[in-house]
């Protein structure tokens, strides 16, 4: 296996993960010390402030995310997608969004900035 590989295994991996809302296993994926950075959020740093965005903040109630590309260069792996799901006040979303993941040798995120295909300006 690649690096390459490795580390866009480790991004699919994250995407199983919160889908199944299995909040340990995916903090577990990010370095102690990772930043978070997604729009309507202040830059959310390390794992207290992952556990309260995915256990509370977050206003997705569940859902699916259907990656359609997947890029990897050097340390780097940016995911392009579409997420469908419930929020929390019941609403169905369908929308897209890029990801781009920054990790560590061992294949622990560092760094996450999220995009979403949104009106906002």
């Amino acid at each position: 296996m690649t690096t390459d590989q490795f580390q866009t295994g480790r991004v699919l991996r994250y995407y199983e993960v919160v889908d199944a809302d299995d909040v340990p296993t995916l903090i577990d994926l990010f370095e102690p010390d990772a930043v978070y950075n997604r729009p309507g959020y202040p830059p959310m740093r390390g794992h207290a402030d992952l556990r309260r965005f995915y256990t509370g903040e977050r206003v997705i109630a569940d859902g699916c995310h259907r990656i359609g590309i997947t890029v990897a260069e050097g340390n780097r792996v940016a995911a392009y997608g579409d997420f469908i799901g419930t929020l929390k006040d019941g609403r169905q979303v369908e929308l897209r969004f890029a990801d781009f993941f920054e990790l560590t040798p061992a294949g622990r995120f560092s760094r996450r900035d999220t995009f979403f295909f949104s009106p906002a300006v």
